[in-house]
């Protein structure tokens, strides 16, 4: 039912519109996050980041998550998203878990998160797949969106 697909530059305009979809539905875009989702080629991937969509056998090219690279071993998962047409199906919950199965050989330092309260269902899906809340990354990085009041790390790395 569902194929993820690395990161290819024809893929890269739906990184932005599922972004684009979720964040303007539910808060204003910030300027990290247009230069973001419309450069992910310079933000992410030449950064030594990974990108990756989710493909569904009938409706396309309906979610995307991206592993941000901090510093050496150190990652912020980002910028993941699913169309509203696909919600339901649970195309984040097996997205996310394909990203964790990626995370220990690129993020094998550290695997964190940046949230807003406002994702309850989100939050909820990270905290039963292995995120912890974490008010150290809350310190270190929280302030990277105006948005941002929850700070999650992955216990699995």
């Amino acid at each position: 039912m569902l194929r993820f697909l690395p990161f290819s530059a024809d893929l890269a305009p739906y990184f932005d519109s599922i972004n684009r979809e979720w964040i303007e539905t539910m808060f204003a875009l910030e300027p990290v996050d247009e230069e973001v989702i419309s450069s992910p080629q310079s933000c992410i991937i030449d950064q030594g980041g990974h990108i990756w969509f989710a493909q569904h056998q009938t409706l396309g090219v309906v979610g995307t998550c991206a592993l941000m690279k901090k510093s050496d071993g150190i990652f912020e998962l980002t910028k993941m998203g699913v169309v509203s047409s696909a919600r339901g199906l649970k195309v984040g919950e097996a997205l996310l878990k394909h990203v964790i199965e990626q995370a220990p050989t690129i993020a094998h330092k550290t695997l964190f998160l940046l949230t807003n309260k406002k994702c309850e269902a989100a939050i909820h899906l990270y905290e039963k797949n292995g995120f912890v809340h974490c008010n150290t990354i809350m310190q270190q990085y929280g302030d990277a969106y105006a948005r941002c009041d929850v700070a999650m790390r992955y216990k699995g790395i």
